[in-house]
C-alpha cells in the first residue's frame, strides 16, 4: 500500500548532476518507502514542445491511481499548471507542488506553446492543495515569477525559500513535510508501466 508521487521534471538534460534527478533522488530517499516516485522521462527537453509532454503526461495519469501526488519541477511545474487548467483530470489530484516553474506570459517569458490564458486559471480550483516554491538566489527563474503564481493562485501555500539555486540539489525539507502532512488514502498499485521509473 504506497502513495504515489508523479514528478515532471524540468527542462534540458537529465541524469546524474543534472537537471532534476538529484531532487528527484532526494525525494525519494526522504520519502521513504510509503511512497513510490515516479519520474517519467519527458520527450526532447532540451528542445520541449508542449504537445509532446502533454502527450507523455496522459499515458503517466492512465497507470497512476487516484488521489495521485503531482510534483513539477521549474518547466515541469508550468506544463502540470498549462495541462490542469486546459483537460479535465479522470483522476482525483491529491496535491500539486509546483517547485520554480516559470511564469510564461507576454510580459515574462514569451514562449506562446507554455503560455496560460489569465481565465484557465480558474480551473485550476479542482486542485485543492497547491504548494509554490521559489528559492530567492535562484539564477534561472527570478522568484518574481513566484510572485505572478501566487496572484493567480490565491489559495495556494507559498513557500519562499532563502537558498536552493534552481535545481535544489542538496532538496527541499519543506516539500518533504508538505508531501507527508497530505491526508490521503494509501493505494495499492495492481500494474505500473516500468517507463514511469
Amino acid at each position: 500500500m504506497k502513495k504515489q508521487v508523479l514528478f515532471v521534471h524540468c527542462g534540458g538534460t537529465q541524469g546524474p548532476n543534472c537537471g532534476s534527478r538529484d531532487l528527484v533522488d532526494y525525494l525519494k530517499d526522504e520519502l521513504g518507502v510509503s511512497y513510490d516516485v515516479l519520474y517519467p522521462q519527458m520527450p526532447d527537453p532540451d528542445n520541449p514542445q508542449y504537445a509532446l509532454w502533454k502527450h507523455t503526461l496522459q499515458q503517466a495519469l492512465h497507470y497512476v491511481d487516484d488521489n495521485i501526488i503531482l510534483v513539477g519541477h521549474s518547466l515541469g511545474g508550468s506544463v502540470l499548471l498549462k495541462f490542469l487548467s486546459e483537460e479535465i483530470s479522470e483522476k482525483n489530484i491529491a496535491g500539486l507542488f509546483l517547485i520554480a516553474p516559470p511564469f510564461f506570459s507576454a510580459a515574462t517569458w514569451q514562449v506562446d506553446d507554455f503560455i496560460m490564458q489569465d481565465c484557465l486559471f480558474q480551473r485550476l480550483q479542482q486542485v485543492e492543495h497547491i504548494f509554490l516554491y521559489h528559492s530567492r538566489d535562484d539564477e534561472v527563474v527570478p522568484v518574481a515569477h513566484q510572485v505572478l503564481y501566487s496572484d493567480k493562485l490565491p489559495t495556494a501555500a507559498v513557500r519562499e525559500l532563502a537558498d536552493g539555486g534552481h535545481l535544489f540539489t542538496s532538496g527541499i525539507v519543506d516539500l518533504v513535510d508538505d508531501i507527508k502532512t497530505l491526508h490521503i488514502p494509501e493505494t495499492h498499485i495492481t500494474f505500473l508501466n516500468p517507463q514511469l521509473n
